[in-house]
């Protein structure tokens, strides 16, 4: 097999063109197809003593010839690897299958012989190369396109898919030329070919030398042709570092802890970035305990804002060991962590002096004793929420004030025991407060003219205080010129005509919520008469709000957005829908109004309903 493929092939063609022997070429490949092909034969066979072939008709029965060697078989067994349909038989090649020459193992492998006068087709060829023009991939074969009929109903390429160029001109071009001129010599039944005139021994030698520099340019074949002309994948691991943590950053904690760090260690690496662990939202993780909340601390001390909201797994014990171990931490929200008391709060004032936003509302068991440790240590306390801590009284609270100066935002629910001292306290010593809350408070109005002072005040909650007048309202919307939100709602002594002062002094007020006021339609004229800013206005739940208010405020508001209207009864639901109509632009909330709004966003977010009926 090696002494038949690897050096006496290659004179097969001239000993019958010129008559005499050719000295052969070492190691020259009689294929004009794959190289790999030549490196699995020389490197499998040994060679041996030349045997010449026979000069006759080409149809005689082949010489006898050794049994394949074990390296002979395990190269052909390389060859089955291949795809019969990627290469094609072609030149002296196509001559030795009919002619019988091959032994049957080999013939078997490589395909069946084209009968005589096939017309040959073009050869494609399928390797590597440089500077190949990009083509569409293809799935399936490539097949020339001029085959017989034959070739084309083997052949499963669309018949409008182009062929791939060669990818070297000076190599595999001249190949593919010379194969159709020498493919059928020896067939007796096709069509006379004209024969080549006899070369010269320089041009055959020439012609040696050529084809030895065709086959060391050519490379390994590719399993799939189509490879060749397919674009490199991108992997989005290419990208520097930075711009994937950058797209990380978008991610909530859940998705990269639980997704984004699951698809390799490169990616679980830049999750455990010390940059995603700076802000914490752990709130309503019940899994959350003292343990797992202090391997967060070891392993990221510079945590710098965290929320542990409803996290009922978490003791006092957990929230100072965070304490310690994160001295940097400047915002802690707590909300309903009843189990929690002053030690923690003591802790984190006492670690984390930079502290700037304490958010621990709904906390029964905190007292004025955490609130002094705040005032005392907390130098730049920035915001502070204490609503629904009852326990919490007017001596904590004016400690706060007198101790953090910085305080911009201050809000108070329900807290019985904090009453106009501690409003006083702020108003004086607090002069950077932008927003100030003390909904349900035992606050009256001597304490909330004392907001007065506040030039910076931009949001007031007053809801729900017993001993409001509206005198004092309207103080303070005349001397607080930056104020754009006044919420009012639930004060039974709101009238008319101070909400006419307020439309008219207030030149910056954006919001007004007036829910369950003592006012009438005169209310809702004056604001569209008088105020250019105010753009929401919510006067749900006021019974003497009819038809005629709300068309009117409609009308002649230019600056109007939404006008709340829920269970105002005289406010017929018709002149609503008329209303929609003509001022698309101002969002109408009644009971019906609002439910066909969350109708449309849930069938925009691909909710249907179930149409099934009940059997």
């Amino acid at each position: 097999m090696g002494h038949l493929l690897s050096k006496e092939a290659s004179s097969l063609s001239r000993d019958r063109r010129c008559g005499g022997k050719v000295p052969p070429r070492s190691r020259s490949c009689f294929l004009r197809g794959p190289c790999m092909l030549c490196f699995i034969v020389h490197s499998a066979s040994q060679p041996s003593s030349e045997q010449p072939l026979p000069a006759g008709d080409p149809r005689l029965p082949p010489p006898p010839y050794a049994a394949l060697t074990t390296a002979e078989q395990r190269a052909a067994c390389r060859l089955l690897r291949l795809s019969p349909a990627a290469w094609e038989t072609r030149g002296r090649f196509q001559r030795l299958l009919l002619s019988g020459l091959l032994p049957s193992p080999v013939r078997g492998l490589l395909g069946e012989a084209r009968p005589s006068g096939e017309a040959a087709s073009e050869m494609v060829c399928k390797r590597k190369g440089a500077g190949l023009p990009a083509c569409p991939p293809c799935k399936q074969p490539r097949c020339a396109a001029a085959a017989a009929a034959e070739s084309e109903a083997a052949c499963q390429c669309p018949a409008e898919a182009p062929l791939c160029a060669l990818p070297a001109a000076d190599s595999c071009a001249a190949s593919s030329e010379s194969a159709p001129a020498r493919g059928n010599v020896g067939d007796g039944g096709g069509a006379e070919q004209p024969a080549s005139p006899p070369s010269t021994p320089e041009e055959e030698e020439a012609t040696g030398e050529k084809e030895r520099s065709d086959e060391a340019g050519c490379e390994e074949p590719l399993d799939r042709p189509a490879d060749c002309c397919r674009e490199p994948l991108l992997d989005i691991n290419q990208l520097p570092p930075s711009i994937l943590l950058k797209i990380f950053s978008n991610l909530s904690l859940n998705e990269r802890c639980l997704s984004a760090s699951l698809v390799c260690k490169y990616w679980r690496d830049l999750c455990l970035d010390f940059q995603f662990w700076k802000q914490l939202d752990l709130s309503s993780r019940q899994q959350v305990t003292d343990e797992l909340l202090e391997k967060i601390a070891s392993r990221s001390q510079n945590i710098t804002e965290i929320n542990i909201s409803d996290c009922r797994n978490i003791s006092d014990t957990g929230v100072c060991i965070l304490a310690i171990k994160c001295p940097g931490l400047l915002r802690y929200t707590a909300y309903r962590c009843k189990q929690l008391s002053d030690a923690s709060i003591i802790a984190v004032a006492s670690q984390c002096p930079l502290l700037q936003k304490v958010h621990v509302g709904n906390q029964d068991r905190l007292t004025d004793e955490g609130l002094k440790q705040l005032g005392s240590k907390c130098r730049e306390l920035k915001d502070i929420h204490f609503g629904q801590c009852y326990k919490i009284s007017d001596e904590g609270m004016i400690i706060i004030a007198k101790g953090c100066l910085k305080l911009q935002r201050i809000y108070m629910q329900e807290n019985k025991l904090v009453t106009d001292q501690s409003v006083k306290a702020f108003a004086e010593h607090c002069p950077e407060l932008q927003y100030v809350g003390f909904m349900g408070c035992s606050v009256t109005s001597k304490g909330v003219i004392h907001l007065t002072n506040l030039r910076n005040l931009s949001s007031l909650d007053l809801r729900h205080i017993t001993e409001l007048d509206n005198e004092t309202v309207m103080e303070i919307v005349k001397r607080c010129k930056n104020l754009n939100s006044l919420n009012l709602c639930l004060n039974w002594i709101i009238n008319d005509r101070c909400v006419e002062v307020i439309a008219k002094e207030g030149r910056n007020l954006k919001e007004l919520y007036l829910v369950s006021c003592k006012i009438t339609d005169y209310a809702l004229i004056a604001i569209g008469r008088y105020s250019m800013t105010i753009e929401t206005v919510d006067v749900g739940w006021c019974k003497e709000i009819t038809d005629h208010g709300a068309t009117q405020i409609a009308q002649s508001s230019k600056s109007l957005r939404y006008l709340g209207l829920m269970r105002c009864d005289q406010v017929n639901e018709a002149t609503v829908e008329q209303l929609v109509q003509q001022y698309p632009h101002i969002t109408f909330s009644t009971v019906l109004q609002d439910c066909k709004r969350t109708l449309e966003r849930a069938y925009q977010m691909g909710w249907t309903p179930n149409m099934s009926t009940a059997s």
